[in-house]
């Protein structure tokens, strides 16, 4: 029989990145041969996203191209669409699969087991209470240097604007021995960097009885002494404390950056958001970690025009930005999802509004950026080489534990090595640095 071949296209969150790895992976072992997305593919897999209005759409735009390009093929539209709205999935003409959340680890099996692609057929389950994590054993990622290893999934806060609890159902965490053993793998295939990521990352453990939180498998982690750093994804304000700040300050295998969900910097509209801390709390927050790390960088999710954010509270959230020694931001307008509270709240914004207040969130995200990049002037930085930089003859990329986008020259290729970097210049939203002879 001739060579199977597949593609995935991948929308969404680090998490959606994770699984989309995971389903190459097996599906590469098993034989088949990944093609471009240039070339038809026997099965094309999109991995959904419905986070907002705009992936929702992207979502169906990239289905229906899968569908156009590959007439003969077998379209599966996999995550987090099809196990809210497979319903809405299923008018598109085309789709072969449909396959929700808890059904897409095992979708390489059901590949390979010969799918019928003449006809639909729709494979999500419904979530239940104390479910258990399921973990996707990964090996690598292909042309990646920074590895990401997804611990945790699931999600309980209910925000008011937000379908992900929906989309990836209740708290689920991958048991402290097996994050040790993932690591050790990935350190074993020569990876210098992973990200541990999940759903709602800082409510890891919640769900094994006897297990540590976030932190504390943090610190189980450093005393394996494993030849990597570790970068933390996404962390809610309340899941910051002290003590982590301080692990972050003294452990150089611990990258120096905090993605922090921030929302709103304004009290009334973060209530109404179900969100549990006060921009001045958030402030405090900011202000302690910038004291104690000066140039750890710290990422912001912010969402422009929610129901009833007027002039005030928009400002108010715009001067707390604007004010407080952040690093870049996230703009997300606001977008009505079905079956959250928020899309039928008093108090909609318009369209235009919202542009206008996400462009000028975004502006800002560009002074706060460039402001950072420049307070690193002089700093030597510990540097992943990631190889040669696309656009530039003659220059290494890579990303630095404080999140800079660096650049240096080279006169040979220099790919997944840590290197200490000084910082020279800042061009074009790219750092400039020159590696110090002693790491070169």
């Amino acid at each position: 029989m001739p060579q199977r071949t597949f593609n995935i296209i991948t929308l969404g969150c680090k998490v959606n990145q994770y699984e989309s790895a995971y389903l190459e992976e097996r599906l590469r072992e098993s034989g088949w041969l990944k093609v471009s997305k240039s070339e038809q593919a026997d099965v094309t897999i999109i991995n959904t996203c419905i986070v907002t209005n705009r992936a929702s759409s992207q979502s169906r735009q990239a289905i229906r191209k899968a569908i156009k390009e590959n007439p003969s093929g077998l379209i599966a539209a996999v995550g987090c669409y099809a196990q809210v709205f497979p319903e809405e999935l299923s008018r598109i003409k085309g789709i072969g699969m449909l396959v929700g959340n808890l059904e897409k680890g095992r979708l390489p099996d059901t590949l390979l087991n010969g799918a019928d692609s003449g006809r639909l057929q729709v494979l999500p389950i419904n979530f239940k209470k104390k479910m258990p994590f399921e973990y996707l054993p990964l090996k690598g990622f292909a042309d990646r240097t920074r590895a990401f290893l997804k611990i945790q999934d699931g999600c309980e806060a209910f925000c008011s604007y937000c379908i992900v609890p929906f989309a990836r159902g209740p708290f689920r965490s991958l048991e402290p021995s097996k994050v040790i053993s993932a690591l050790q793998s990935l350190c074993d295939n020569d990876y210098k960097e992973v990200v541990l990521t999940g759903v709602h990352l800082g409510m890891y453990g919640a769900d094994l009885k006897g297990s540590p939180d976030l932190k504390g498998l943090v610190r189980m982690i450093g005393k394996e002494r494993l030849p990597l750093r570790i970068r933390l994804s996404s962390l809610e304000p309340t899941e910051i404390d002290q003590d982590l700040i301080d692990m972050m300050a003294s452990e150089e295998w611990l990258c120096r950056h905090f993605h922090i969900s921030l929302q709103s910097g304004d009290d009334l509209v973060l209530k109404k958001m179900n969100r549990h801390y006060t921009s001045k709390e958030f402030e405090g927050l900011v202000r302690s970690i910038h004291l104690k790390i000066p140039f750890a960088a710290i990422g912001l999710d912010i969402m422009a025009g929610f129901p009833g954010e007027g002039d005030t509270a928009y400002r108010n959230s715009y001067s707390l930005i604007r004010d407080l020694p952040v690093s870049y931001l996230h703009v997300f307008p606001f977008s009505p999802r079905k079956g959250t509270s928020a899309a039928g709240l008093p108090g909609q914004i318009g369209q235009s509004l919202i542009k206008k207040r996400a462009r000028m969130l975004r502006e800002l995200a560009q002074e706060k950026r460039e402001a950072f990049h420049r307070s690193c002037l002089g700093e030597e930085v510990p540097v992943l080489a990631e190889g040669w930089h696309p656009q530039k003859e003659g220059t290494i990329k890579g990303f630095s534990d404080n999140y800079l986008s660096v650049v240096f020259r080279s006169s040979y290729l220099v790919k997944n090595r840590i290197l200490k970097v000084r910082v020279e210049d800042v061009a074009n939203g790219t750092v400039v640095g020159t590696p110090l002879s002693s790491s070169f």
